[in-house]
């Protein structure tokens, strides 16, 4: 379903909103919690917490700036803040999980355990019901919108789910069974976590920024819409892009030789029209040749019409 860049700018920053919100309500909880416990598990969730505050804002800034239209100085928009406020996170992500292995490392020598549990527990299960809200929001945000930034946050909060049920089992385990090493086991277990999650949300952002290439599936799509208009002879040089949710592509069509530059100008007109049904919102830029002349060279001069099936 297509919307409007209004309706996905006010639906992204509502799902940042949602997201600072529950923070907020997290951070205050969970510094209750690890004052009243001294847990090692407890710390690594609020400084998770902590850091998703953070990475919230940064989420509402880069969406908000995303939003925002072509200017003259940015001719292809700003949709690329998203990625921006994505890596930020990723970098808030990645120091929160050093530090929190370094805190578990230590407490497992020391061999520290939790002082109360019970706290912990009320609050890791508070966290449970706030963040499964915030996620079907969020899904229903992406569904709508694809927008990376708030991907990345919603990948923070499913984390969390896991996060949380961890916390529980390390207070339980080394509280209530005795079980020496449980607290400082699973701090260690979530700040790994957290780094794999800050792996995989960083090569998200980083296909944006370097404006990878459409998926296949997306791109052999395109070029059936493209093959069937009956006056267009072939295409090469196709090159695709995404930046935040705006997509941008350009190639090179061959037309009959002999078609006057009115004619040729209808054709294009007529498979833009085409490319605008199928992927709504794209900008396309087509340069038309001759059918034959062919300038470019390598992988750019392959003929991506062979099929026209």
């Amino acid at each position: 379903m297509t919307i409007t860049p209004a309706e996905r700018a006010r639906l992204t920053r509502s799902a940042a909103y949602a997201s600072i919100a529950v923070a907020l309500l997290l951070v205050g909880t969970k510094l209750w919690a690890v004052w009243a416990s001294g847990s090692t598990a407890m710390l690594g969730s609020l400084a998770d917490t902590t850091l998703d505050l953070v990475a919230s804002l940064a989420t509402l800034t880069g969406v908000i700036i995303a939003a925002q239209p072509a200017d003259e100085e940015h001719r292809f928009g700003h949709g690329k803040a998203e990625a921006l406020a994505a890596m930020f996170q990723v970098v808030l992500i990645a120091i929160s999980a050093f530090g929190l292995a370094y805190r578990a490392i230590s407490q497992w020598i020391a061999g520290g355990r939790v002082a109360a549990a019970e706290e912990g527990i009320a609050v890791s299960v508070l966290a449970l019901v706030a963040t499964l809200g915030l996620l079907a929001w969020q899904r229903r945000v992406i569904a709508r919108t694809g927008s990376v930034a708030i991907s990345t946050d919603h990948l923070h909060y499913q984390s969390d789910l896991a996060l949380n049920l961890a916390v529980i089992a390390a207070l339980v385990l080394d509280r209530y069974l005795d079980i020496a090493g449980a607290d400082p086991l699973f701090g260690l277990a979530i700040a790994l976590w957290l780094g794999w999650g800050a792996w995989r949300a960083a090569g998200e952002a980083i296909d944006h920024l370097m404006d990878r290439e459409w998926p296949e599936e997306q791109r052999t799509q395109f070029l059936k819409v493209l093959a069937r208009h009956p006056e267009l002879r072939g295409v090469h040089d196709l090159r695709t892009r995404t930046s935040g949710a705006h997509n941008f592509v350009q190639f090179h069509a061959a037309v009959d030789g002999t078609m006057s530059v009115a004619e040729a100008h209808r054709v294009m007109d007529e498979i833009e029209a085409r490319i605008e049904a199928e992927f709504p919102g794209v900008e396309v830029f087509i340069h038309p040749d001759p059918e034959g002349l062919v300038d470019e060279e390598g992988t750019a001069a392959l003929e991506l019409l062979r099929d026209r099936s």
